[in-house]
């Protein structure tokens, strides 16, 4: 090929494969078959939030359709609140809280 660091996929590992990429320890091959569903990483709810809510009009379209999370929720009298949002402390206390009830419950 034209670029040394790209070359025909070795059917050995893969046969599958459609590519392969020479890195500096070992050539590896790729399959794209599934490749963007495989690589979808999930967005983090708070950023989501912080991009709908922010000044870029663009962003907030974009956005528009995603779920991501409340940052207002009911209170038991059906009044809202504020910080109905979990942040990653808040997550990280709920599993410690949960942590340190198991533990609590063993001898």
């Amino acid at each position: 090929g034209k670029y040394p660091n790209f070359a025909k996929p070795n059917p050995r590992p893969d046969p599958d494969a459609h590519f392969a990429i020479v890195h500096y320890a070992a050539t590896v091959s790729y399959n794209l078959t599934g490749w963007l569903e495989k690589n979808k990483d999930p967005l983090n709810d708070t950023i989501v939030e912080m991009i709908k809510n922010g000044s870029n009009s663009l962003m907030i379209q974009c956005f528009a359709d995603h779920p991501g999370q409340p940052t207002e929720v009911k209170d038991d009298g059906g009044r809202k609140k504020k910080g109905g949002g979990k942040t990653v402390s808040s997550y990280f206390k709920g599993q410690l809280d949960d942590l340190m009830s198991t533990l609590y419950k063993t001898e």
